[in-house]
């Protein structure tokens, strides 16, 4: 069994600045409500710091890593609703988090998801990534 990464050893910690150090400056984040990528450290720093009040009970499950990526399977609940989710994380040349994506389902546990982190950032003030028009 591989150890944990120390970006999961963060997110286990919710350990918000932590996980902004892991953080790449022009990191990505793809959420499972949002069409458009949060980016930037700040920003997505913000995003996963409501994430982690967000996730009840949050606990990484399978890991798959290779040399850049690693794929963490995870476990939470939203509220009321049981949720099962993936991590796909990249990291860049310096170790760095330079992209993550999450899926979660099912889709009741997405749909409240969604309405609790709208909740988390409107209460931050973080508006959701607009689409360029």
């Amino acid at each position: 069994m591989r150890t944990p990464t120390t970006f999961e050893r963060a997110v286990d910690a919710k350990d918000i600045g932590a996980l902004t150090e892991l953080l790449a400056p022009d990191v990505a984040f793809r959420s499972p409500v949002v069409y458009r990528a949060y980016e930037g450290r700040e920003l997505v720093s913000a995003v996963l710091g409501a994430a982690s009040r967000v996730f009840e009970d949050f606990e990484y499950v399978q890991r798959f890593h290779s040399d850049d990526r690693a794929a963490l399977i995870f476990k939470a609940r939203v509220g009321e609703r049981e949720v099962e989710g993936l991590d796909l994380v990249r990291f860049d040349e310096d170790g760095k988090v330079s992209e993550l994506t999450v899926m979660v389902r099912p889709m009741s546990g997405v749909h409240a998801l969604a309405a609790a982190m709208g909740e988390e950032l409107e209460r931050l003030g973080v508006a959701p990534p607009r689409v360029a028009e």
